[in-house]
């Protein structure tokens, strides 16, 4: 019986290669010399770090050209509050990995509504999506696609 699940997942090799290629943006641009601004990637946390609130806009826009262009999502990141300390502004953002259970509810019921015959559940941090044509699955596909989530997410397993 064909399925597939839908995921969100983050690769973080391509996070870390997107914050090197922001700093070394950081470095080559006028605007920044002279200039004490960080992108650091700790764990599952990006750290961006300026002395002013509207420098830290810009890194953050530098950021999400660069992930773009690595082919990952910008809803990936999970902006926090910009923080005052002392001299130095600072924001950090944190990886979405993984459906959240509204989400996946989302998903579910959106696929019980297109009156296909496919069942979803819920395995964790993924959907699992079963039917027993492909057609019906790429349905359910195009529906989820649709749907406007503030979650990136993508299809995984697909399996016939």
């Amino acid at each position: 019986m064909p399925s597939f699940d839908i995921v969100s997942e983050v690769d973080v090799q391509e996070v870390r290669n997107a914050v090197d290629q922001t700093t070394r943006e950081l470095r080559n641009r006028f605007d920044f010399r002279g200039v004490d601004a960080q992108v650091n990637l700790e764990d599952e946390r990006i750290l961006i770090s300026a002395p002013e609130e509207f420098q830290i806009k810009q890194l953050e826009d530098i950021l999400r050209d660069k992930l773009a262009g690595r082919g990952l999502d910008g809803r990936c990141l999970d902006p926090g509050d910009i923080e005052g300390v002392g001299k130095v502004k600072r924001q950090s953002f944190s990886l979405r990995q993984g459906i959240d259970r509204d989400t996946a509810k989302k998903i579910t019921k959106t696929a019980k509504d297109s009156k296909l015959k496919v069942q979803a559940q819920i395995n964790g941090e993924k959907v699992r999506v079963t039917g027993k044509k492909r057609d019906d699955l790429q349905k359910i596909m195009a529906a989820v696609r649709e749907l406007d989530m503030d979650t990136p997410l993508q299809f995984d397993n697909f399996r016939d």
